[in-house]
């Protein structure tokens, strides 16, 4: 009789280590995919960092060009204000010289 309980205790153990073991297998599995689900998300986020950071660098060169173009707009109204002044004069001068000719052929006549 003591044969059987021996027997059964050897067999409750192999039972024992073999639930054991497969506790062990499921909670390696469920670390190994945490473990791949945690790189995905760093490599995710180091992917978004980098993106965020090509996008300042664009919205820096956007401000540049804006700043850029602004400065052209000002010196192109300068100009514009310049030429105004300078088409004044013309049409001054025009006139002058339309009054000059009058005065020569009546002069002349």
């Amino acid at each position: 009789m003591a044969a059987a309980p021996a027997g059964s205790a050897a067999d409750a153990q192999a039972r024992f280590g073999r639930s054991v073991k497969g506790l062990l297998i499921d909670r390696v599995t469920g670390c190994g995919t945490d473990v791949i689900a945690l790189t995905k998300q760093v490599l995710k986020g180091s992917r978004s960092s980098e993106l965020l950071g090509h996008a300042a660098r664009n919205m820096v060169m956007q401000e540049d060009a804006i700043l850029h173009s602004e400065d052209s707009l000002r010196k192109m109204a300068i100009i514009t204000t310049h030429l105004q002044y300078q088409q004044e004069a013309i049409q001054k001068n025009v006139e002058h010289s339309s009054n000059l000719q009058d005065q020569l052929s009546h002069l002349l006549k």
